[in-house]
C-alpha cells in the first residue's frame, strides 16, 4: 500500500476496545496498512490473541490493558504507548459501555454516570493526553466511534444515545481547538452492527426483522464494514476532513418509514 494516501507505515495507533468487534477489525486493518498498533481493552488475554494474530501476519502490535472508566489506567495506556513506540499518531476511541436497557426515566444515577463516564469523559481523558503530543509534531488523527443512537431517539437505549450525541459535540469542539495545530478529530456513527456489544439488539428476532425491513440494504452491518472508515479517517486520505461524522448504517437513517 506504499505511495497511497492510505499508507500508515511508521504511524502509531491506539485502538481502545480492540479485543473484539469494531475495535478489533479496525486495529487489524490499521496494522495491515502499516501502522504499529496498541491493542487495548479490559482483559489482557483477549488483547493478546488479537496482537498475536497481527504479529503472525507480519504486523507490529503490543498489548496495554485499560479500563477506560479509570483515569489512572487511561494515563498508563498513553504513557505506555509513548514509552514503547515514542509517539501516538492515531487515537481510535472505540470502547464504550451500555449497562442499562429500558425506559430512560427509569435509569439509576449509577448507570447513567457509568455511561457518560465511559462513553464521553474517557474520550476527553484520552484526547487530553494524546492530542498535545500530536500537535507538537503538527499532525495527528483522533477517531471517535459514536453511533446513530446519537441521531435518533430510542425507547430502550436512550442514555446511550445521549452519550453518543455528546461525542458528536466533543468531536466538533476538539476539531476547532486543535485544527490549527494539524490535529484532526472525526466521528463515525455506525448503525446496528453484528458485535457482542450489540448482541441484545440483533438477537431480538422481532427487532431485527423490523430493523432490516426498514434498512435500504436489508441487513445489519459487520465490524469489517466500519473498519474501512476508521482507516480512511486515520490516514492522509482524509487530510482535509475534521469535525465531521460519517454515518455507516446501511441507509437506515435515510429511509422513509
Amino acid at each position: 500500500m506504499k505511495n497511497t494516501p492510505f499508507d500508515l507505515t511508521g504511524k502509531v495507533a491506539i485502538v481502545t476496545g480492540s479485543s473484539r468487534g469494531i475495535g478489533r477489525s479496525s486495529a487489524e486493518l490499521l496494522a495491515k496498512l502499516g501502522a504499529k498498533v496498541v491493542i487495548s481493552s479490559r482483559k489482557a488475554d483477549a488483547c493478546k490473541e488479537v496482537a498475536d494474530g497481527i504479529i503472525a501476519a507480519g504486523g507490529d502490535a503490543i498489548v496495554i490493558p485499560c479500563n477506560i472508566a479509570r483515569k489512572d489506567e487511561v494515563e498508563a495506556l498513553i504513557s505506555g504507548t509513548i514509552k514503547h513506540y515514542g509517539k501516538i499518531d492515531i487515537l481510535v476511541c472505540n470502547a464504550a459501555v451500555n449497562p442499562y436497557y429500558g425506559p430512560l426515566l427509569d435509569i439509576t444515577d449509577e448507570a447513567f454516570d457509568k455511561i457518560m463516564g465511559s462513553n464521553v469523559k474517557s474520550n476527553i481523558w484520552l484526547s487530553a493526553l494524546a492530542i498535545p503530543q500530536m500537535a507538537e509534531r503538527g499532525n495527528g488523527s483522533v477517531v471517535i466511534i459514536s453511533s446513530i443512537g446519537g441521531l435518533r431517539g430510542s425507547t430502550v437505549i436512550g442514555a446511550y444515545g445521549i452519550s453518543k450525541a455528546a461525542d458528536f459535540a466533543l468531536c466538533r469542539s476538539l476539531a476547532g481547538e486543535w485544527g490549527p495545530k494539524g490535529v484532526r478529530v472525526n466521528c463515525i456513527a455506525p448503525g446496528l452492527v453484528k458485535t457482542d456489544f450489540a448482541r441484545a439488539l440483533w438477537e431480538d428476532e422481532a427487532l431485527l426483522r423490523r430493523r432490516t425491513a426498514t434498512t435500504p440494504l436489508r441487513r445489519i452491518g459487520e465490524p469489517d464494514e466500519i473498519a474501512g472508515a476508521v482507516a480512511y479517517l486515520a490516514s492522509d486520505a482524509s487530510s482535509f476532513m475534521t469535525g465531521q461524522t460519517i454515518v455507516i448504517d446501511g441507509g437506515v437513517t435515510t429511509a422513509a418509514v
